[in-house]
């Protein structure tokens, strides 16, 4: 945890130095204006003092005062600067980490507290740096200073700073104790407080239709009302701790106002005493302030604690799927892979972390290349999972996944992105223009990156059957590449914002290409056209250069043009084939066909 408040800059670390140096300066500044009121109270008590004498006196306090300011404001500075520099080195931290993630991982933290941890819980470590940097060092310094200070003085006076110092520890002691653990629940509830939010927000079409409005305001009050119960036992705490500190320190004064003046009758030079008993007053006050600003760097610490340690949780994850580097990595040229053997699952089984069974089960099959294969069968069969194993989504728990003879696993993923475009069921568009999105990231091709040109962004769109309503959004000042999209894509309809999603991928024009069910939002006529244009495109292109393409669908009109079907059933291939072939001897194909196609179709009487 507390490796998180090392992550400074070289610059940083210098510059916490630097104000390390003002902060003792401004100290020693402190401490010399009671010596100067000292000076003074004895000036104007014992005779032979003039008013010029005072006056001069007085110039070095308001002198050592502005002083005091100065150094003051250099260290708010400084901790402003270093604490946001900090925060800045976190988030860029957390954000490059979570880019690392595989499902897994983020299935572990969930988005919402993903997003919480680099928000309010940056916040609060940056809030906490700055008040260290200005507090935390001066504290001991001033109370150790002070209290030498003023040793010697008197025992008795003594006495009574040790017993106010010893009140304030208790009452501390109190109040850690009941803050304490509703900190972590405080945050932990602000993840919440996301989560259902956002689920409401992302669902407000869903809430509305099923006039669920008052279940997700009962949802959202329950955790309202969790947080503010948290909240306030907290704000209670610091209530009731402000205003004690108040009266403990005007307590101490009269205390050791009306202690010394018990005993100055019996001392040898009252004149004297009554000039170190203002001094001692002071001093005392000064002791009190520092340990009042170790309270509030302790009573913010808990809090602090627990962000900084989920912080921490996030950048030590160890992430599952990573890319081989140096001499462990493989370089691969597809176009040299064997073709009969293009992509090949030797003896796959997978498990979702956590699940009790797997989801699929001792996979075998070989792909050629140029091929277009289709996986069909039952929700829950593992059609999806199978294919997301390619790009490396997950990773298989035995066996292996390999292209030509080469494991994907030794492949950097770099490269295996590159080659493999996948393109899911639901569409992601990003905030921004039509060429912000289709020509989205570099394509590594032979060790060069490579970005799509506006002329591969148009043809994508062709393709994909978008150009036609791609075409309309230009106008006389805007070209259609510059055409906004919102945030989501919420400016396109549901097809609309697939078919953008699958010219992003045909703009690359990757080797292997999986739809993941992406034709379930398209209609017939628009899935028939997007095949078509597929196949035309791959008719022309040469035996080396060919497309491989994996087609994942529900719809056996989609797929019985393709080369081969594999059929799956509770995670294993029960049927392989083309649709003809499978018509004859696969059980689980032929339901399905029945439950879609017509006895006409199916060319039954």
């Amino acid at each position: 945890m507390f490796k998180i408040f090392t992550m400074f800059s070289k610059r940083d670390w210098l510059l916490l130095v630097v104000a390390a140096g003002f902060i003792v300066l401004g100290v020693w500044m402190d401490l010399e204006i009671p010596r100067y009121l000292h000076r003074i109270t004895l000036l104007v008590i014992e005779p032979g003092g003039t008013m010029g004498q005072v006056w001069v006196q007085g110039g070095y306090m308001l002198a050592f005062a502005f002083g005091s300011m100065a150094t003051a404001f250099i260290i708010a500075w400084i901790g402003a600067l270093v604490s946001s520099n900090h925060a800045q080195i976190l988030r860029a931290k957390l954000f490059s980490k979570v880019g690392e993630f595989s499902a897994a991982e983020l299935k572990k933290f969930s988005v919402p507290s993903l997003i919480t941890r680099g928000t309010n819980d940056v916040t609060q470590v940056r809030t906490f740096t700055a008040m260290a940097v200005q507090m935390l060092v001066r504290a001991p310094v001033m109370a150790v200073w002070a209290i030498l200070r003023i040793s010697g003085t008197s025992w008795q006076l003594s006495l009574v700073a040790f017993i106010a110092v010893a009140l304030l520890m208790i009452v501390l002691t109190f109040i850690i104790i009941i803050a304490l653990p509703r900190f972590n629940r405080i945050q932990k509830l602000t993840d919440k407080m996301n989560q259902v939010t956002r689920e409401n927000l992302t669902g407000m079409r869903v809430v509305r239709a099923y006039n669920a409005q008052g279940f997700e305001q009962e949802k959202f009050e329950g955790v309202n009302k969790k947080l503010y119960r948290d909240n306030l036992v907290v704000n209670r705490c610091m209530g009731v701790f402000w205003p004690f500190i108040s009266l403990l320190m005007s307590t101490l004064v009269v205390a050791i106002y009306w202690v010394g003046s018990s005993i100055i009758g019996g001392h040898p030079n009252p004149s004297v005493f009554i000039a170190d008993m203002m001094v001692f007053s002071q001093y005392s006050g000064q002791v009190i302030f520092a340990f009042m600003i170790m309270v509030m760097v302790l009573v913010f610490f808990p809090r602090t604690a627990v962000s900084a340690r989920r912080i921490n949780e996030v950048l030590r994850t160890e992430v599952s799927i990573v890319s081989p580097t140096g001499n462990n990595a493989v370089g691969l040229d597809l176009v040299d892979v064997p073709a009969n053997k293009f992509l090949s699952f030797e003896n796959v089984s997978f498990s979702y972390p956590g699940a009790q069974k797997p989801v699929l089960r001792d996979i075998s099959l070989t792909i050629e290349k140029g091929q277009t294969v289709a996986f069909i069968g039952g929700t829950g069969s593992g059609k999806s999972t199978l294919v997301n194993l390619v790009p490396r989504i997950y990773d298989t728990t035995q066996g292996q996944i390999t292209l030509g003879e080469t494991c994907i696993r030794d492949m950097t993923l770099d490269e295996l992105n590159s080659a493999v475009g996948y393109i899911p069921q639901t569409a992601t568009l990003f905030t921004g223009t039509i060429r912000d999105n289709i020509a989205l990231g570099d394509v590594l091709d032979k060790g060069e990156i490579v970005t799509p040109s506006d002329e591969d962004v148009k043809e994508a769109l062709k393709m994909a059957q978008a150009w036609k309503f791609v075409e309309k959004l230009g106008t006389e000042e805007t070209s259609w590449l510059d055409a906004p999209v919102s945030q989501g894509g919420k400016n396109f309809s549901g097809g609309q914002k697939q078919r953008l999603a699958i010219a992003r991928i045909l703009a690359r024009k990757p080797k292997i290409l999986i739809f993941d069910d992406t034709f379930s939002a398209l209609d017939y006529k628009t899935d028939t056209a997007l095949r078509s244009a597929l196949k035309k495109a791959r008719a022309k292109q040469s035996a080396a250069d060919a497309q491989t393409t994996l087609i994942v669908a529900q719809r056996i009109g989609t797929i019985r043009d393709c080369d081969k079907i594999f059929v799956l059933d509770k995670g294993r291939i029960v049927g392989s084939g083309t649709h003809e072939e499978l018509m004859k001897n696969c059980d689980v194909y032929i339901e399905i066909a029945k439950s879609q196609l017509s006895k006409e179709e199916l060319g039954v009487a």
